[in-house]
């Protein structure tokens, strides 16, 4: 089987240090196969932007795992804006949260394999991934898959 290809958002590099013990050794244990070399990684600059936004205490949390995992950034560019706005107009993602539009187009546009996230309210839902790859199919772009790190790890 090859390797698969897997974009992390921000919210499993978050979830290093949460206080939900089963959720933070799930994304331990992804970050542990990560670094085995099971999974190649990817971030992008929208998780850099999110993680630069966030507190200073949480900022030197999460830059040194980029490193520590070396996971490769992915950039925004036009192809990614255009479908996450197709995603934000079909109502699969709010408006107001199209970063997480961005997270998936990404994905996609970059043919990972999956979206790994803890966002189970607008990324890692069967209703999103089936909307997004109907309209992924219409525009002959690749399927993608939305999974948190506990369908990732075995």
């Amino acid at each position: 089987m090859k390797k698969l290809k897997i974009y992390l958002d921000t919210s499993v590099l978050n979830f290093i240090y949460a206080e939900d013990v089963v959720k933070r050794n799930a994304t331990i244990n992804l970050f542990r196969l990560i670094k085995k070399g099971r999974y190649d990684a990817y971030i992008s600059d929208v998780v850099i932007g999110e993680i630069t936004e966030s507190p200073k205490k949480k900022q030197k949390q999460l830059f040194p795992l980029i490193k520590k995992y070396d996971l490769t950034e992915l950039k925004t560019d036009r192809k990614a804006e255009e479908f996450a706005r197709k995603y934000v107009e079909a109502k699969i993602i709010p408006e107001k949260y199209y970063a997480d539009a961005l997270h998936i187009s990404i994905a996609v546009v970059n043919k990972m394999d999956a979206v790994v996230s803890w966002n189970l309210r607008h990324i890692v839902k069967l209703k999103t991934q089936i909307m997004v790859n109907e309209i992924n199919k219409r525009m002959n772009m690749p399927l993608i898959t939305t999974c948190s790190p506990e369908e990732v790890i075995e």
